[in-house]
């Protein structure tokens, strides 16, 4: 299966580097080795592995190779620097692919010597966006087994849960250990299964803290781990003061459908913040227009589900339902009140209807709607 960010990638790689970012095991070291495919002069080098660590640091591949790919590079002392040092010294034509970890879209956020050096792409679990001609099973399918290739593509479900079952020890034992020294092990394991449980709903720091018996500042540290490892995404309640709606309580969704504990609302939800997410990213990173998914609350305590913002302002208000013809009183009211429309986006419809500015739509058929969006 293709991915169909491959063509953006090759475009970008003829320009500047290219780093490409997102969870493990969504398949960034596989659209990389693909590209090279198509490249006769390349070499992968892995930070992890010894000999390659010894060709990395002593710069000693052969001066005729058209493509490197340099592969878990972050775990590298003065990685940025090093980088900076082999892209401005390299040979005419030579391309660069960077992939790992989230901690590369962390630094590229931070912002540092390599601006202007390279295109960030960040690789996400598959999507109805992402599919090839989707069929209904195909969405119910990303329900079950979440969006990650292998899982995702397995003969059977205990493949896909056999799977699931590694993925998670590995988060939880080696990418999160191995991104800051955790004291408190049990702990950061509690709050993982809590928010779990939570998806969907606003997440108060101080009630998590109270579960697990350590401060609030602890699990915001942990959730700002997770978040950096693209394990869970934030979702936030929009506001034109930016600062104000960060600090409000957030919504947590996972990259990973299939590690939602809760009812076929909560996972369905999920899976829609994910296609939302991923479609909003897309127009941000390849039309360069500042578009982001927030969700609306109001002081009377009224809220949507979601809400798509381009420069800062709301182009479309969104309530989720799972098997529900009638229209949300919440979405109503926004709509009512303010200049944008809305849609309530159902996966158990049979009629699709509008009514004044809002759309009643069966999801699966607006995502198909909305795969343009999504460049291929």
């Amino acid at each position: 299966m293709k991915r169909a960010q491959y063509s953006l990638i090759l475009k970008d790689l003829n320009k500047k580097m290219v780093f490409i970012v997102g969870p493990r095991q969504v398949g960034k070291t596989w659209i990389s080795l693909e590209i090279a495919k198509g490249i006769k002069n390349h070499i992968y080098l892995n930070y992890d592995e010894i000999e390659d660590r010894k060709i990395i640091e002593s710069k000693s591949w052969l001066p005729d190779v058209e493509l490197i790919i340099f592969d878990e590079l972050h775990k590298m002392p003065k990685w940025k620097n090093y980088i900076k040092g082999v892209y401005d010294t390299k040979e005419l034509g030579t391309k660069i692919i960077v992939t790992g970890s989230a901690r590369l879209d962390t630094f590229r956020k931070a912002g540092d010597a390599l601006s202007g050096r390279f295109f960030a792409h960040r690789l996400y679990p598959l999507t109805v966006s992402e599919l090839e001609n989707p069929s209904e099973n195909d969405f119910n399918r990303l329900l079950v087994r979440g969006g990650f290739p292998e899982p995702f593509l397995a003969e059977s479900i205990d493949e896909a849960n056999r799977w699931r079952r590694q993925y998670i020890d590995g988060l939880i034992r080696s990418d999160i250990l191995d991104f800051e020294k955790i004291h408190d092990f049990r702990a950061i394991q509690l709050v993982f299964k809590l928010l779990q449980k939570k998806v969907g709903s606003p997440v108060s720091y101080q009630s998590i803290a109270e579960d697990v018996n350590i401060s609030s500042t602890t699990v915001k540290k942990y959730i700002e781990i997770f978040e950096a490892l693209f394990i869970i995404f934030r979702v936030t309640p929009f506001s034109k003061n930016i600062a104000r709606s960060i600090l409000k309580e957030p919504k947590i969704y996972f990259f990973d459908t299939g590690l939602v504990i809760g009812d076929e609302g909560a996972v369905f939800e999920n899976q829609m913040a994910l296609e939302l997410l991923k479609n909003q990213h897309a127009i941000c990173d390849y039309k360069g227009i500042d578009a982001e998914l927030y969700y609306l609350r109001s002081k009377d305590k009224k809220e949507l589900d979601f809400c798509l913002v381009q420069n800062n302002e709301i182009e479309l208000a969104i309530e989720i339902k799972l098997s529900e013809n009638k229209i949300s009183s919440d979405l109503k009211y926004f709509t009512d009140r303010y200049p944008f429309k809305g849609i309530q986006l159902v996966k158990n419809l049979r009629n699709e209807y509008k009514s004044g500015n809002i759309e009643v739509r069966k999801a699966f058929d607006w995502l198909l709607s909305q795969k343009k969006t999504f460049l291929r």
